[in-house]
């Protein structure tokens, strides 16, 4: 197994902004890279099978780092389809309510699942003193009363915990990608319509995003502690105008060519202009 983590995380991340920019939608876009994703670890299982590893260090790397990357990758991507497939409208209440009770479910697979484990805090605090057990292939030991999972593991292709770390880390993303998708109940009775008459958004949509998650990254709205979803809708609603899927967008512009901040770059330029003007 000779492909870095490096390598690995450039590829898939060429494959997603590729996929990002030709699907229709996120429910395509989420389909096309299951399917990769299914066929890239596959090869690498015939890779890894048939050639197996060149020492210990190798093989620990291979199942800590590299394969949950992958693996999570697949998760994250194939739970998109389904929750995207299986969502009953396209904005409103009940649209909220279905991320909120997705986000519900996801909780309770971590508490369940992954939280309350001893090599959850194994793994999160950094440790590597158990990694020969814990990564290296043959040494599952059913005395720790591991979950009925592991009779359906690859144990050529798997050491029962790379596929822990790999849904430890797909959680994470699916509960990013699923906060993004929420409106907040708060905000839904929010009305700016006597301050906004006549104030309407005349950029693109994305130049809007682009400021939105500049804001949120530099913490300028309320230290920091209002969520992106939230920023959004307040700037809707003030500027009239609909925004669609902000993760689906800022996905698209991390993978830009040129300049990442397009509509930034020009706020700077537009702002030291009128600065050198002799007004």
């Amino acid at each position: 197994m000779t492909s870095s983590l490096n390598h690995i995380i450039s590829e898939i991340q060429r494959k997603e902004n590729a996929v990002s920019l030709s699907a229709p939608n996120a429910i395509d876009e989420a389909y096309q890279m299951t399917i990769y994703l299914k066929e890239y670890l596959w090869s690498i299982r015939e890779d890894v099978t048939k050639q197996g590893f060149k020492n210990q260090w190798e093989e620990i790397n291979f199942f800590r780092n590299i394969k949950p990357y992958i693996l999570s990758k697949l998760i994250y991507h194939n739970k998109i389809f389904r929750i995207q497939t299986a969502c009953p409208v396209d904005g409103g209440k009940m649209y909220a309510s279905y991320f909120s009770e997705q986000i519900k479910e996801l909780k309770q697979e971590y508490r369940e699942h992954i939280y309350n484990s001893d090599f959850y805090r194994y793994y999160r605090s950094g440790r590597t003193d158990r990694d020969e057990t814990y990564f290296r292939l043959g040494n599952i030991n059913f005395h720790d009363g591991l979950n009925s999972f592991v009779f359906e593991i690859d144990p050529l292709f798997s050491t029962y915990y790379d596929n822990k770390v790999a849904r430890i880390i797909a959680n994470e993303l699916l509960y990013t990608y699923l906060l993004q998708k929420i409106n907040d109940d708060e905000m839904a009775d929010f009305s700016v319509r006597d301050i906004s008459d006549g104030i309407l958004w005349t950029d693109t949509k994305n130049a809007l995003i682009e400021l939105i998650y500049a804001l949120y990254a530099n913490s300028s709205l309320s230290n920091g502690k209002i969520r992106i979803r939230k920023i959004s809708l307040v700037l809707e609603k003030l500027f009239q105008i609909t925004l669609g899927d902000l993760h689906h967008s800022f996905h698209r512009m991390k993978y830009r060519a040129g300049s990442r901040t397009t509509f930034l770059d020009q706020l700077k330029s537009s702002l030291e202009e009128y600065m050198d003007k002799d007004l």
